[in-house]
Formats: structure tokens, sequence, C-alpha cells
């Protein structure tokens, strides 16, 4: 039976984050996914939107991770060579409803650590691009966009540079805890395998309440209830119209950003993502509806009313893991450790949704901090 100190359990950019972490602190580290390669789920269905940490409430884990992660994965990209754009976005008012709240965008922004902000009046931001149409705008230099596949494939790299591996097609089946850590069963490929470990690390996204529930000696009555999050994105064809991206002025309590215009390393324009509560399948299911365009349609008209509803062609979906609820406000991150579920050496990664690719350097030295 092969000995390691750790297991992260689920290859999305934390996983892998924590993986290069641990394995650069001289532990021997296997991270395991079901799926066949790394970044298969939420990680490689999202905006790839380095985000400034403007919006969450002050002192979160999701504002203090996203605005240290912010500045980390930046120096990472450039140290590394990973292609990334500090293409800047704009915050767009359509209503003065919606400039007060762009107010509030500022003051928590403010309260956050970030202080480069600033305001632009309708005449400046017609000089960022004439098709786009707010009363005013914040304008954010640090949000910016990576090729998230890219810095992936960098991550793992680190890891296997270190000595330790990636193993696909892999689940973990059950984990029993031992004097020293945990004897865990793999079904590998249709094989059933076990491993030690001295850390259990769950970052398994989309099915870590499933993991957490495979865990001998875990009390399942303190597991939160995980709550899945369909976004949708449409492509748009032919030139692009906008320099920066653009988003619409945040909603309370709302399921995610609003429909908002970002733009990819190959300058491809999208839209989205929607936000649509769904049920819990074993297999999630990322079709994207065409009857969902007119939806897509009157909430792009707010900002860009000139739109060519021809070159809007449905695109790509993700999923979400969410903590927050239909009718929830805020929820952080959730990450247990032994203080929480007395198990020792295991840490349970809960709700690592958004801003979770900009916050995960800062997320692997946060995890890192309970691995003796």
């Amino acid at each position: 039976m092969e000995k390691l100190d750790v297991i992260v359990v689920g290859a999305g950019v934390v996983g892998l984050a924590i993986a290069a972490k641990l394995s650069a602190m001289r532990h021997s580290v296997a991270v395991i996914d079901r799926r066949g390669s790394y970044g298969e789920e939420t990680s490689s269905r999202n905006s790839e939107v380095i985000h400034a940490g403007i919006y969450h409430p002050q002192n979160s884990l999701k504002a203090k991770l996203c605005v240290s992660g912010n500045r980390a994965l930046y120096e990472y990209c450039q140290r590394r060579g990973i292609p990334v754009n500090p293409i800047g976005k704009l915050i767009v008012a359509s209503t003065p409803e919606q400039e007060v709240s762009l107010q509030n965008v500022l003051h928590q922004a403010e309260n956050n650590g970030v202080d480069d902000l600033s305001w632009l009046s309708k005449r400046s931001i017609k000089q960022f691009s004439p098709e786009l149409s707010a009363l005013t705008a914040l304008l954010s230099p640090s949000t910016g966009i990576i090729d998230s596949h890219s810095y992936m494939s960098s991550l793992l790299a680190e890891v296997e540079g270190n000595g330790g591996f990636f193993t696909g097609h892999s689940e973990l089946i059950r984990a029993e805890p031992i004097a020293d850590g945990f004897i865990v069963w793999l079904d590998i490929g249709g094989e059933v395998m076990q491993m030690q470990c001295r850390y259990l690390i769950n970052s398994a996204g989309l099915s870590c309440v499933d993991v957490a529930k495979r865990i001998q000696g875990l009390d399942t009555t303190t597991l939160p209830e995980l709550h899945w999050c369909k976004g949708h994105y449409f492509s748009y064809s032919g030139a692009n119209p906008f320099t920066k991206l653009i988003y619409p002025a945040p909603v309370a309590n709302a399921a995610g950003l609003g429909i908002h215009a970002t733009i990819d390393m190959a300058g491809q324009l999208k839209f989205g993502p929607d936000a649509h509560y769904i049920p819990y399948e074993a297999t999630p299911e990322y079709t994207v509806e065409y009857s969902l365009k007119p939806a897509f349609l009157s909430a792009i008209k707010r900002y860009y009313p000139n739109i060519d509803a021809e070159r809007l062609h449905p695109g790509c979906a993700g999923i979400r893991s969410k903590l927050q609820g239909p009718e929830d406000g805020f929820k952080d991150f959730r990450i247990d450790t032994h203080d929480e579920h007395n198990v020792q050496g295991l840490i349970n990664l809960f709700g690592i949704e958004s801003p979770g690719l900009t916050a995960s350097l800062s997320l692997a030295a946060y995890v890192a901090s309970f691995v003796a």
C-alpha cells in the first residue's frame, strides 16, 4: 500500500494549486479526480476572469483571499509565462438606482483594500466603446483575464516536478481515519486500490459533500447543504465592440454578477453567465438551450442596445457549487479543519465558487497553513 503525506481529492484549479503549494513544501502529494483529466468541471467552464475583490463583505474569506490572490496570480503568470491580460472592466449603471448601487460597490471595494477604482462619466464611457450605453461606470483596472488551462497545466507541472502525481478516473470510495492519517479506498478505472496518507484534502467542487460523506468518523449532520447553480454563455460572432469587460451594476443577494460581456485571450466576445439553480445530478448536463436567447438579449441591451441578435449564438455552460441557496444572502467559502469536524488531518473545502480561480493561490496558502 502506497504511503503519502497528502491526497488531494479534486483536480480543479484550487485542488491543483493546493497540491502545488504542498509539494513545494516537500510533502509527497497525489491529486485524484473522477474525471479523466484535470479541470474538466467548473474550472474549465467559467469566464476566466481575474477579479479584483470588489464585491464581497469586508473580512470574508472571499474578499481577503481574492484581493491577495489577484496580486499573487498576476505575479505567478509573469513568472511562469502564463497568458494573462489585465484588460480591466467597466461596471456600468443604466438607471439612477444603479448609480446608487455603484456607490455601494465603490465603498465596499475601499473597505476590502481595493483602491484603484475610478468613476467614468457618460462621455468618458464612449471613449472605450461608442456602442456602450450607460449613465456612469466604475473602471476596475486590476480586473483581467487568464488562460485558465495553461494555468492549470503549470500547476500540475509543479506538482509533478516536485515528485507528486495526478491520477484521473479515480474516485474516493471511503476513507478510514487511523492513528497517523487515513487509509483511503479508491476506484481507479474500475479497480479498487488502497492508499495511505497523513492528510486528506477534499477539494472536490461539485461533489465535495458527497466525498465528505464517505469519510468515516465525520459527523454528517455538520455538513452544509450544497446547491448547484448552472450558468449559460452565449458567444458573439464577428467584430468585438468592447475593449474592456462589461459588467452590469450588481443586484443584492443575486446568485451571480449578472450577464456580463467578457473577452477571452483570443479576443472572442461572449455573454454570461445567467444563474439557474438545478437539482443535483450524478452526471452534470451542460446543454445551452436556444430558448434562453430572448432573456440574454433583454439583459445585454441594457448596456449594448445595438447588439445584432443574429450574431448571438448558444455557447458553453458551467455549474457552480454554492452554499448560497435561492433565497439566501451572502455565503462565504467554508474550509473545515480538525477544529470543525474533529477528524485529525482532514480538510474539507465547501462552496468554492467565484472568486475561486482568482483566489486559488491564496486558498492554497491558507490550506497549507493547517498542514504540518
